[in-house]
């Protein structure tokens, strides 16, 4: 059953890691899919010609998030290929860790950039399009309930967010829009394999300290997205969804 049916969804940092799963995930179950990108058209594009060859919809867009100038074009460009905006998944983000006395201003502005102000300006863009019974979804951390050493700036930022998730959902709920958040933990991307986390220390610590005694994947994030994003979870707002493996 197509539980998306006749939504249109936008997952923001759609090209690769957990945001591609999304996107495929999303137009699985039958959501017409904007794949937003920044700078990697090519991985974008596979992502929409792996979603186009299981019959499903979906456009690559690019745009910085960080821009409101390119957001509010990304929103005005998805509404005027679907014709609406169903779902909104606030997943593009960047993460780097460093020693207190290493942080500095410009890395903080970029994570705080990418990861806070991102998913502010899109929601802030896409709202007015969003009807009763839409969704916005926010990629935060599990780093907001797990403290890991040299984290600061990336907890910092994704603490943020699951603030901003609260806020939103009270301030959005009475126009029948629902706020989550998912919180994943270590999960095996390409991202995690090119920062050096699958293979590490910190890999082999995070599933010692997981009951389900592994690291995420991709396919164990995206269903709840989906799910969130359905009618199925129409109750559902303001939640902070911890997804990963039962490490808290």
């Amino acid at each position: 059953m197509h539980k998306l049916k006749d939504k249109v969804a936008l997952v923001t940092g759609g090209s690769k890691g957990i945001g591609a799963g999304i996107a495929r995930q999303l137009a699985a179950d039958g959501a017409r899919v904007i794949v937003n990108y920044v700078s990697d058209r090519d991985a974008a594009e596979k992502v929409v010609v792996d979603i186009k060859a299981t019959k499903g919809e979906a456009v690559a867009v690019a745009a910085d998030v960080t821009s409101q100038t390119e957001v509010e074009a990304l929103i005005n460009t998805s509404i005027a290929l679907f014709g609406r905006l169903d779902i909104v998944v606030n997943n593009a983000g960047v993460y780097q860790f460093a020693k207190i006395e290493e942080s500095t201003e410009a890395l903080y502005r970029r994570q705080f950039d990418i990861n806070v102000l991102g998913p502010l300006l899109v929601s802030a863009a896409a709202a007015p399009h969003l009807g009763h019974g839409s969704s916005i979804i926010n990629i935060s951390s599990f780093v907001t309930r797990v403290f890991i050493a040299e984290s600061a700036i990336y907890s910092g930022a994704k603490g943020a967010i699951d603030a901003i998730t609260g806020v939103l959902s009270l301030e959005l709920g009475p126009r029948g829009i629902r706020v989550n958040a998912v919180n994943p933990g270590l999960i095996e991307t390409e991202g995690s394999h090119s920062a050096g986390a699958i293979g590490s220390d910190f890999q082999t610590w995070n599933e010692e300290q997981t009951p389900l005694g592994r690291v995420g994947q991709v396919e164990d994030v995206a269903p709840i997205v989906s799910f969130l994003a359905s009618d199925e979870a129409r109750w559902i707002t303001g939640e902070i969804i911890l997804a990963s493996g039962g490490m808290r």
